[in-house]
């Protein structure tokens, strides 16, 4: 049910970003995992054939695992899939692991990318390729897996064992593949006394280390000697390579941009970085996205207070002056803040974003939509921009957004009934 009330443009026509009753039970579906305790959902692609894959963690009695399910373009499990429409495992054998992003492979394989959890305190990147039937592609990696472990211990992350996914926290994952198929991962290492700094690292076809990258296979994103933190990866179609996260603290929302071949492109913006406040307030950026016009979009979250941001730019990582003057949107929805955590393009050049306002039974799912200049897209929402929307008697969050070929808007997450549950939802586009 939406707590917001969705006014119709007509008698017959729902308002966009209202939920589709049409889909599974009342426009949403718990997403099944198999003798799971309970799943998180962090990520949702759809394939070829229009069927959904989520990736999540879960929660099993011996500890937590990467999930991945399909789910058929209705909202159903896909039977076929896996065990029961879902696959469960490990990184590597006898530790734990969570999803976090999954990616359609041109050949039709799927990759998951997630973290391996090293010890109860720190975390490695980590990928599974599986194949259309969710068995694992035994040419990849470690048949099928693979940690990824650099020198010195610099993939090594924090685990964070308070906060779930799509909060602002210690662990984040990003995941973006070449045109070569090559693949680019992130992670973030946190030296002694809290000093943190980005990783961008590059695997071959086969998932091994990539040393015609930088020279030795990944780049230490750093600015300015602060604390940098990566949390989102983006390849140009130029094959240019946008991170985003913060840095500092309070916190900075952060841009940079490297070449194919690992160099910093010292073009982007000031030397390469791009930084920002929201109207003197902390930022973190979530997401970012690239315009068919080159335009760049971030999405993320200002802090104290706690709302949904959004910022333009161009391509060349200087602030679109016709865009809210040069500065980052702020919306506040609700009393407790809330946040973007996900965005995708529309074909016509519209923004579509997911996030949760923030606070215990106030969290709901928030979506929104911008217009391709930048603000709010009054047709959505029944005017305002965005809707919320209550799923369950509790905790909702959403963390990421995909839209299906009727233009339709599938949104993934969690929902707190007892136990954290994977949800999806879909509503009108």
């Amino acid at each position: 049910m939406s707590i917001q009330s969705a006014i119709a443009y007509s008698t017959t026509r729902k308002s966009a970003g209202t939920l589709d009753t049409t889909f599974a039970a009342h426009g949403k579906t718990q997403v099944y995992f198999a003798d799971s305790l309970s799943s998180m959902a962090n990520d949702v692609a759809i394939d070829a054939q229009g069927r959904l894959l989520v990736a999540a963690k879960v929660a099993m009695a011996d500890g937590n695992r990467f999930g991945l399910a399909r789910l058929l373009e209705d909202g159903s499990a896909d039977l076929t899939f896996g065990k029961h429409g879902s696959v469960i495992g490990q990184f590597e054998a006898g530790f734990e692991a969570m999803g976090a992003k999954v990616l359609v492979m041109p050949d039709g394989n799927i990759l998951l990318a997630g973290l391996h959890y090293e010890n109860a305190h720190r975390t490695l990147p980590a990928l599974a390729l599986l194949d259309e039937h969710g068995r694992l592609v035994q040419g990849f990696g470690d048949n099928g897996r693979r940690v990824v472990r650099l020198p010195g211990g610099l993939s090594l992350g924090m685990r964070d064992v308070w906060l779930p996914p799509g909060v602002p926290g210690a662990e984040a994952c990003a995941v973006d593949v070449q045109p070569d198929g090559r693949i680019l991962i992130l992670a973030n290492h946190q030296f002694e006394l809290a000093d943190h700094v980005g990783l961008l690292i590059r695997l071959d076809v086969e998932g091994s280390l990539d040393c015609s990258f930088n020279g030795r296979g990944f780049v230490v994103v750093r600015h300015l000697l602060l604390n940098t933190w990566l949390s989102s990866l983006t390849m140009q179609r130029d094959g240019r390579i946008l991170v985003g996260g913060s840095i500092n603290f309070p916190e900075e929302g952060l841009l940079a941009r490297y070449h194919p071949d690992g160099r910093l492109d010292d073009c982007f913006a000031v030397d390469g970085f791009m930084t920002f406040k929201a109207h003197g307030h902390g930022a973190q950026v979530s997401q970012v996205v690239q315009q068919d016009t080159g335009d760049i979009l971030c999405v993320g979250c200002s802090h104290e207070p706690m709302h949904c941001l959004t910022f333009k730019m161009h391509s060349n990582g200087r602030p679109d002056n016709h865009c809210n003057g040069g500065h980052p949107q702020c919306l506040e929805i609700g009393r407790s803040g809330c946040q973007w955590n996900a965005a995708q393009l529309q074909p016509d050049g519209s923004l579509l974003t997911a996030g949760a306002t923030i606070g215990g039974i106030e969290a709901d799912f928030i979506l929104g939509r911008y217009l391709p200049d930048g603000r709010p897209d009054r047709r959505f929402g029944a005017g305002y921009g965005h809707t919320r929307t209550r799923l369950g008697p509790s905790l909702d969050t959403a963390t990421c957004v995909a839209v299906q070929a009727d233009g339709n808007i599938v949104a993934g997450g969690y929902s707190l009934h007892g136990n954290y549950k994977a949800v999806v939802a879909r509503f009108l586009g």
